[in-house]
Parts: structure tokens; sequence; C-alpha cells
């Protein structure tokens, strides 16, 4: 069965960038999002609120103490384990769990927005008169088409709303997460870890969560068997720190820019009526991974544009003007990040003082 609805704006994605968006973009009128997971999703994430990030919500809301877990917040730090250098950084999150976290964002939504999950976006057609015609499909089977005056696509790495203005897909990092029982004291900081001589690893990072661990790992594109890799890590880290079994294993992908071109320059905020938006628009950290901050804000920033204007074209061109000091950020980290992940860029970073690295990393 087939059904027609008709929206101002249709927004595909219900992470932060998908929540942004609707919330400022329900101004303009009724909006309809939509999510291919069935709702609360257990997206796999960090689960760290970047500063910036606490900027952008409290415009709306601060985030309550009780999203907040044990410790509440965690100091940045790398740890490279081989050389035995660790070198902290002043910059502070906020930690919590991504599921609670999402569903408190959603609570923010106003009353005109819709949400609608396990339901997958397909196509698009641009009708006579320049409006749009979507094509839905629910887990069920069932066919939606959904008329809109704008898209917005938060719908993250693997964007459909992107395949569907063309884009070319991105070449991804592979996440693998585990939640480990946490079985004595372990610092209360975020902990970006290095070790040398595991074939395919970038990065990793470890954070308390109250009577759990979090060992994240990070896999440059390509990588066979990242799971056995991980559990080789695991290994390693059991000799250094009190972490127990593997309670839950959970994996994702990334955008991983190499340069300015696959950051889609020109294209990258949307096309015609259509916007990408946070990981569908290539915004994220290329340097450090982060990306609930970039998501934050550019949801923000098409959604304000979309409330501001009327044409369609002056949406996009506003979009593209706000969004083109990210792009310029994203631009100056991609210079840097080679000598920051090459092997003598972590044998120099021993000589660099703390307070240097302190600065630098606050701008990564």
């Amino acid at each position: 069965m087939t059904h027609l609805r008709d929206v101002t704006t249709l927004v595909v994605g219900t992470g932060p960038a998908g929540v942004m968006a609707a919330y400022y973009a329900a101004a303009k009128g009724p909006v309809l999002m939509i999510d291919t997971f069935t709702l609360p999703r257990d997206k796999s994430c960090g689960g760290m609120i970047h500063p910036l990030s606490q900027n952008i919500l409290n415009e709306i809301q601060p985030v309550p103490e009780s999203l907040l877990l044990d410790p509440p917040t965690v100091q940045f730090r790398f740890n490279d384990w081989d050389r035995q250098i660790i070198k902290n950084v002043d910059l502070h999150f906020l930690n919590v769990d991504r599921i609670p976290f999402d569903e408190w964002m959603m609570g923010l939504l106003p009353d005109n927005v819709e949400v609608m999950d396990a339901t997958s976006f397909m196509e698009h057609e641009v009708l006579e008169g320049g409006r749009l015609q979507s094509k839905l499909r629910k887990h069920g089977g069932e066919i939606v088409h959904i008329v809109s005056d704008h898209i917005v696509g938060a719908d993250g790495p693997r964007s459909t709303v992107r395949k569907s203005i063309d884009l070319p897909a991105y070449n991804r990092y592979i996440t693998v997460q585990d939640y480990c029982k946490r079985e004595g004291d372990i610092d209360p900081v975020f902990d970006c870890f290095y070790f040398a001589g595991i074939r395919g690893f970038a990065a990793g990072y470890i954070i308390p969560k109250d009577d759990r661990v979090l060992v994240g790992c990070i896999y440059f594109p390509n990588t066979r068997r990242a799971h056995e890799l991980q559990d080789k890590i695991l290994d390693r880290l059991r000799e250094r720190l009190p972490i127990g079994e593997s309670l839950k294993r959970e994996g994702w992908i990334a955008p991983r820019h190499r340069t300015a071109d696959d950051v889609g320059w020109g294209m990258v905020s949307g096309k015609g009526a259509v916007f990408l938006a946070g990981e569908a628009g290539g915004f994220i950290s290329p340097t450090s991974g982060e990306g609930i901050s970039w998501a934050l804000d550019t949801g923000k920033t098409v959604g304000q544009a979309i409330a501001a204007h009327d044409d369609a074209q002056e949406m996009l061109d506003s979009y593209q003007q706000q969004t083109l000091r990210l792009k310029k950020d994203i631009a100056r980290r991609l210079k840097i990040y080679p000598f920051m992940t090459s092997s003598n860029g972590k044998k120099f970073a021993k000589y660099i003082p703390e307070f240097v690295i302190s600065k630098v990393t606050q701008n990564l």
C-alpha cells in the first residue's frame, strides 16, 4: 500500500545533526524526521560531549546532570604505550551514553516535528514547480511518498540522501568498540592511545563509564579481520589496566578525508533543495574523529537557513556560506594530519611541551 504525505521539511536521520535541523526548520512549517533504525537506536559512539557541543546545546537547554556517568567529565590525554609518552590536554568532555543522550535531544523538538522510525529513504524526484517527492519504505514493506519543500540528509557516512544527489561515497575508517567490565580504578580521562606493530590500527580510546570501560579502536579502510585485531589490542590493554571481559561489541564506520577534494568542495552542503548535514556532508574532524559538535553545528546552520529564507537557492547559498569556515577548518587539519599520524610525528611528540600540545589539540 502506498500513502502520500505533505510536509515542509523532510529530515533523514535522528542523530544530533537531524535533531538540530528539525528543531530550527520547524519555524518554517511541519517537519517529518525519519530514521532507518527502530528508536531508540543504539549508535556506536564514544559519548563524549565536546565544549563546542555544550555551547551549541546551551542555546536551547544544557545537558542535564542526570545524563552524566561516573566520572561525569573526562580530561583528554594522549597515551603512547610503546614509547611511554603521556601528554595531558586542557580539554574536558561530558561523559554520557549515547541512547539516553539521543532520547533527551529528541525531547527538545517542537510539537510540529513528527518522528517516524524503522523507515528508510530510498530516492526522490523533483516535481513540476520545484517541490520534492521522496519515496520511503517502512520495515514492513509499506511505501510512503512524502512531498516536501526541502530535504535534509543527516543520515551519516552511508547517506542515501547523499547518493540521491550523485555525490561520491567516502573512503571510510572501520571502528570497533567494546564495553568491558571495569575491575578497578582507571584514570578519569578520555585516553587516546597508540600501539606500534598492529597493521591497520590507527588509534584507540579508553573511557571509564560507571562500572564499564569503553575501548574503541579506529582501523584504516580495507583492514582485514578488524575484530581479531580488536581482541589483540584488548589483550595488550589488560596487561596494563583493570579491564575485564567484554560485555558488548559494536562496529561502525567513519569518513576518512585524505585531501580537501574528499570533502566535496562546492557540493558538500547540498544541491538544489536537498541539504547535507553532519557526516552525510563530510563534516567531521579528520584529525580527532570528533563528530557530534560538527553535527550539531551543521544541523543548526541548515535549519536556520531553511527558516530564514523562502527560496531554496537562497537557503543553499546561505548554508554554503556559513559552512565555508568548516570546510576551511577541515582543509587546515588535513595539512597537519599526515605528520600527526606518522611514526616520526609520534616520536617528535615526546619533545613538544605539554602546554603546546594542549593548545594545538583544542583546535583539532
